[in-house]
């Protein structure tokens, strides 16, 4: 009898934000095809824009997805190793874009995510894209190796700096590294560039400590990390690295320096930034959380700038319709030894955001929520449904409980401006969540 352990492949991880998995395990190459051949009906203009990061399976990968959509007849335009923003700047123009990367997370992992007129799919298109269905073209497709113009356009939207700051930047081994200090020295800056090839820091800025820039940002004026496909930004100042949040809000202050008025942020961004829009003249709206649903609470509702405060993603959809952490860094770089940067860190460290969660099936995720705001009933005086549950405690204070769409757990943050109170909202969020886990079990 064979006692050996029959090995469990999780499934792929799928939303509008791209679909994610580890190479040669649950992500095939025959996965990469399937999704491909569905993605090439959307792609009107027969054109697509394809790059990769740095994980070792990118280019293989890329090959196999420019296969696809040729025998489809789609002509493709190859950037080979770009980064994400790049790669969307560049299917604004062709029509369509295709990236391989699965942003932050590790190194066996790698995935798709589609680009449809400059920005992702909606939940319509991205549900054409998963389905099983077989299309044909009596046209092959051609391929053609194409360069970006990126670093000459974002350049010419930030402007020249009038002095010459000293920026620290790390790149992690990722695709920024042609681009973002490219961009920085465009502008005026000098720029010391560290972990420019794989590195033993990991892929996730916001997750890494960044021992290295943080000593390197006490020499320089300001440091940024990028994750491995340039979207996500950490900003490190004086040698102590800075929340998700505050990159966000230093790139909403730019942009309110530009005259932009009108901005949209997810429900689970700081309140912090949201106050300080309001105190500066601007108008605020909210979305979903994630990059794709706040693009397209953007466009719907017509808002010039905004972003996710928990990736520190930042999004002016008149450049990029993605998270652009070039862009962010470039923007920041242009107020860097101005007052204004040291008052947005001071103000956004006034908060406390804390978040956990809970492992619960995904079959009872809506239950479970139902539940939780009946639970809520007269706790509070306002609660906000739009992803999940969220409940304003005070001016100052909210929780927000919300479902993964891709994990078996329910997420719990809590804000505050004062510690202990964000600790005790999120205890009786936690309590009344597992109540609610118990009256539907």
């Amino acid at each position: 009898m064979n006692s050996q352990k029959a090995i469990e492949i999780s499934p792929l991880k799928k939303s509008i934000s791209g679909i994610r998995g580890i190479f040669g395990d649950n992500l095939t190459l025959k996965e990469v095809l399937r999704f491909c051949e569905n993605f090439a009906p959307l792609i009107k203009a027969k054109k697509c824009v394809i790059g990769n990061d740095t994980r070792p399976s990118g280019a293989i990968i890329r090959e196999t997805a420019t296969a696809a959509l040729m025998s489809r007849g789609i002509d493709v335009y190859n950037l080979g190793m770009a980064p994400t923003p790049v790669i969307f700047r560049e299917g604004r123009s062709y029509g369509a874009g295709l990236v391989i990367t699965s942003s932050h997370n590790p190194l066996p992992w790698n995935g798709l995510k589609f680009i449809i007129d400059g920005r992702g799919p909606n939940e319509k298109e991205f549900a054409q894209i998963l389905k099983e269905k077989k299309s044909s073209s009596k046209k092959i497709g051609t391929e053609a190796r194409i360069s970006s113009d990126y670093v000459s356009e974002a350049a010419r939207l930030i402007g020249k700096i009038g002095r010459r700051p000293r920026i620290s930047i790390d790149i992690g081994g990722g695709a920024a590294l042609n681009v973002a200090p490219a961009l920085l020295e465009k502008i005026g800056c000098e720029t010391l560039v560290i972990n420019k090839t794989a590195s033993k820091r990991g892929p996730d800025p916001t997750a890494d400590e960044l021992p290295q820039l943080v000593e390197l940002s006490k020499k320089t004026d300001i440091g940024f990390a990028f994750d491995l496909d340039g979207d996500r930004l950490v900003v490190v100042k004086d040698g102590k690295k800075q929340s998700p949040d505050t990159t966000l809000a230093l790139g909403i202050a730019k942009s309110l320096e530009l005259g932009y008025k009108k901005f949209c942020l997810s429900i689970d961004t700081s309140i912090s930034v949201e106050k300080y829009i309001l105190d500066h003249g601007g108008r605020v709206v909210h979305s979903k959380v994630g990059e794709a649903n706040v693009i397209d609470a953007m466009l719907k509702q017509k808002c010039q700038a905004g972003g996710e405060g928990s990736s520190g993603g930042f999004i002016l959809p008149q450049f990029n319709m993605c998270r652009d952490g070039i862009l962010t860094a470039g923007f920041i770089a242009a107020m860097t030894g101005k007052q204004i940067v040291d008052e947005i860190i001071e103000f956004v460290g006034r908060y406390h955001q804390l978040r956990t969660k809970m492992s619960i099936r995904s079959d009872l995720h809506d239950r479970i929520l139902y539940k939780f705001e009946k639970n809520l009933k007269g706790k509070f005086s306002h609660i906000v449904t739009i992803d999940g549950v969220k409940a304003i405690v005070d001016d100052d204070s909210w929780v927000l409980v919300r479902k993964s769409n891709t994990e078996d757990i329910v997420r719990i943050s809590a804000e505050s401006s004062n510690l202990q109170k964000a600790r005790q909202i999120q205890k009786e969020a936690t309590s009344l969540v597992k109540k609610s886990y118990e009256q539907v079990r």
